[in-house]
């Protein structure tokens, strides 16, 4: 769901393997875990990862994503349906290569397009009313306090702070603007013109950490940094009418609804589930090992899942339960990775919180607003 202006728009929005770039299983965990999801699968396949290499170099901003410094990153794997392989392949082609300095994330994202259109023009009006490319970064990894960017074939920025999703009551700050931020468009063919077929558009963008860091200092990844981040394309079916493009109805006079392509499948029609994004780590070496998911990654799983159940609790009985049986969940001999887990829950009518400790390391919580925090 995304509520962009809450006086003006309230709208549910949808929104192989490369070699740098894995789909990890959550190990013993997800074996265990696969007990208790029942009717919630579709929430906990697991996310993809990619890891982006530091450069001294920095690229030049100006849409051009075959020069030199892009050889150092590998693409991602091709987008799919934002609700996996429930839907179809996207019948055009979407890719991304990552890579960082000291002061940028930079992104480079290449769309295949045989109609290369936009109208939107000025800054944070709704980019996505026409097709975009979108980037969710959310920095700190506890899905509150994350950003949203997005961009069209104009390259006509749209940014958004958000301090909490919106499930959990929130809106976005639309007068947040990703200060700084560097983007470039470069069209494979011709603008807003359906008398030709064109190659598609490319993005490049580099995103200065200055801008999504909290606070008065700004936060530079080190080396082993984890970031949950997600990219999404929203593809609209036109036609050409007039010498330009419209959108098609369906066969009751409506516009028929956009697709939603996405890097890493978020399995639920909606980009504002920041546990559901891929994985973005950071590394200053040549070479790196394969992306292996942090312990604490999997003890969220259980976190997520008493989540999800305590809010199905709540919609059916209008309060939350303190009993974790009462939700069909176990409160001990959980074991991940041979170490056994114990979750406790508190709560009252209108909040909880659950929290998973194992002994030898930190225990982690989340609450009723989804926020996660390590203690």
């Amino acid at each position: 769901m995304r509520i962009i202006n809450y006086a003006i728009i309230t709208r549910w929005r949808t929104i192989l393997r490369a070699a740098a770039l894995f789909s990890m299983p959550f190990g013993t965990a997800s074996a265990q875990i696969a007990k208790y999801n029942k009717g919630l699968e579709q929430l906990f396949t697991a996310p993809l990862s990619y890891v982006t290499h530091y450069i001294d170099e920095a690229p030049d901003i100006d849409g051009n994503i075959n020069e030199r410094s892009w050889e150092k990153a590998r693409w991602t794997t091709e987008f799919t349906d934002i609700e996996g392989t429930k839907k179809p392949k996207p019948y055009l082609d979407t890719r991304v290569k990552i890579l960082w300095d000291k002061n940028y994330l930079y992104i480079a994202a290449e769309l295949q397009e045989p109609h290369v259109w936009a109208n939107v023009k000025n800054h944070d009006e709704v980019v996505f009313y026409d097709n975009d490319f979108e980037v969710f970064i959310d920095p700190d990894n506890n899905t509150h306090q994350y950003f949203e960017i997005e961009v069209n074939a104009l390259n006509t920025i749209f940014d958004l702070f958000l301090p909490k999703t919106y499930r959990s009551n929130s809106g976005a700050l639309i007068p947040w603007d990703a200060r700084g931020i560097k983007s470039a468009i470069r069209v494979n063919g011709t603008l807003n013109n359906p008398q030709d077929t064109d190659m598609g558009w490319t993005v490049e963008m580099a995103v200065p950490f200055s801008c999504i860091s909290i606070g008065n200092d700004t936060v530079v990844p080190r080396e082993g940094s984890l970031w949950r981040l997600n990219f999404s394309r929203v593809e609209w079916d036109t036609k050409s009418s007039g010498g330009s493009y419209v959108k098609v109805k369906d066969e009751h006079g409506k516009i028929k609804p956009e697709n939603n392509w996405v890097w890493s499948p978020q399995g639920v029609v909606n980009m504002h589930y920041p546990e559901r994004w891929g994985y973005l780590s950071f590394t200053r070496k040549d070479e790196h090992d394969a992306f292996i998911l942090p312990y604490s990654e999997k003890q969220r799983q259980y976190l997520w899942l008493a989540y999800y159940r305590q809010k199905e609790y709540y919609r059916k009985y209008k309060k939350y339960s303190s009993s974790l049986s009462e939700l069909g969940l176990p409160g001990s001999a959980i074991m991940i990775d041979g170490k056994s887990n114990k979750l406790v829950s508190e709560a009252t009518s209108k909040q909880f919180t659950v929290t998973i400790s194992s002994p030898g390391t930190p225990s982690l919580s989340i609450d009723d607003e989804g926020l996660v925090q390590n203690l």
